[in-house]
């Protein structure tokens, strides 16, 4: 090893080693940072002001983490008690603005991952938002409306202390739609006597923007596009693959439908469906039905459609020339990588929130013919509508769908040229997206952090 690289692998090392001790059993949390660490450290050591500030130390601690207990109670009138989590990472750019998660299987490693990934995504759009993330180890599966409405009104009873339009705006991510947002908000409005854009993901019918459903699977799509042009290459015919069945994997799917791609899969926590001639509008229109309103298994719907459903399997063994993960954070591992670039597969891109592991993303990153774009980047057309919905309601207006489709547009093709600005190897090999998120991001949210003093 040379002694550039020595230092930089020791200086790496010495970092992740404190953050490892100061928050231990966070495996999630340290995935996070030390993937964008490998980018930065570098570019720190080359820039004394980042560097002499502790700017990256600083942006790993939360700026706090509100956790509560919230009680309830059931149809059958018993007791309930969950937990929920206010994970409030950095809000140098903007009001803290991330995503709610109801999981049973959330854990505060899951929501600091997610958060400090936020800070880079929202600093990628170049809107004034920071980030956070929160949630509650709550299932909706597993309840009635009436019993979701009465937790996410309990979780807001203690969740509206800390947030706002100016000061947090959380929105939607898994497990928290827009029926959730809506008995959230109905709780916040009711407390504060005020209506404002306290959050995001809202129905159209009260303050909600066009387009917000669709943003974040149309958005990777939008980013895709960008790629391949990039890559002289045509989405037209492209067979795509794709993890997932939900909002962000149907509406890609859509996306890339219209584009004249071919979806040869979607799948859930239990299998995957394989199609070689692709989904049809139609097709897909019917699969999202299935899954969304009568909550159907992927089984259900590829027996609906006449599709081949292989049990225990993921999308990644079939020949596709786009692979997006889309479903949940580590789907995507070593040997799945290695499947995809023995197929032939040139393009992957992050619909979920780190869906490939460290050895996945490596291989990727080795391959010459591969290019490999990460959520930060890829999926940031969700939090981009988002901001764009909260501009809305401060203005007191409704834009168009047109109007909105046209912002999303324009903000993602931002996002892929600062990638591209500081990803660029100048080589001919590709663009490496990663350091470019990262450092693009960085950038943004360390200058506005030196220009407010050490806080």
């Amino acid at each position: 090893m040379s002694e550039p690289h020595a230092a930089q692998s020791s200086a790496l090392n010495d970092f992740m080693d404190g953050l490892v001790r100061r928050n231990p059993g966070q495996d999630e949390f340290h995935q996070a940072v030390h993937e964008v660490a490998c980018d930065l450290l570098p570019f720190i050591a080359e820039h004394e002001k980042y560097r002499d500030a502790m700017l990256l130390e600083r942006m790993t601690e939360p700026d706090r983490i509100v956790s509560f207990r919230v009680c309830w109670t059931d149809d059958d009138n018993c007791v309930q008690v969950n937990r929920g989590w206010r994970v409030q990472f950095n809000n140098a750019i903007g009001p803290y603005k991330g995503g709610l998660r109801f999981d049973p299987e959330v854990t505060e490693s899951v929501l600091k991952f997610l958060g400090f990934e936020q800070c880079f995504k929202n600093a990628l759009t170049g809107l004034p938002i920071g980030g956070a993330k929160g949630g509650a180890n709550f299932d909706p599966k597993q309840h009635s409306d009436t019993e979701i409405m009465r937790f996410c009104q309990a979780l807001m009873n203690t969740l509206v202390h800390y947030v706002g339009p100016n000061q947090d705006i959380p929105a939607g991510d898994i497990g928290v739609g827009q029926r959730e947002i809506g008995y959230l908000f109905g709780q916040y409005r009711s407390l504060t006597r005020e209506f404002v854009g306290a959050l995001t993901g809202k129905g159209v019918s009260f303050g909600g923007s066009e387009l917000r459903t669709e943003a974040t699977g149309f958005g990777v799509l939008y980013f895709v596009k960008d790629m391949a042009e990039r890559l002289d290459r045509d989405l037209d015919g492209a067979r795509v693959a794709i993890s997932g069945a939900g909002n962000v994997a149907c509406h890609a799917a859509r996306k890339a439908i219209e584009l004249g791609a071919k979806v040869v899969t979607l799948s859930d926590s239990k299998g995957m469906m394989h199609g070689r001639d692709g989904l049809d509008a139609e097709q897909l229109a019917t699969a999202q039905r299935m899954k969304g309103e009568h909550r159907c298994s992927i089984e259900q719907v590829a027996d609906e459609l006449g599709w081949r459903y292989h049990e225990g399997a993921k999308p990644w063994g079939v020949e596709c020339d786009i692979a997006l993960p889309c479903a949940t954070q580590n789907e995507l591992d070593g040997d799945d990588a290695k499947r995809l670039l023995d197929n032939g597969c040139w393009l992957v891109a992050e619909g979920a929130n780190m869906p490939c592991t460290a050895e996945a993303v490596e291989a990727f990153q080795q391959d010459d013919a591969m290019s490999y774009a990460p959520g930060k980047a890829a999926n940031a057309g969700g939090v981009a509508v988002s901001g764009l919905e909260r501009a809305q309601n401060a203005q007191h207006l409704v834009w168009t769908r047109d109007r909105v489709d046209e912002e999303l547009q324009r903000i993602m093709r931002e996002i892929h040229d600062r990638c591209v600005r500081h990803g660029g190897n100048g080589d001919g090999r590709p663009v490496n997206y990663r350091k470019g998120a990262n450092i693009a991001g960085f950038e943004k949210l360390a200058d506005a952090m030196l220009a407010q003093g050490v806080l």
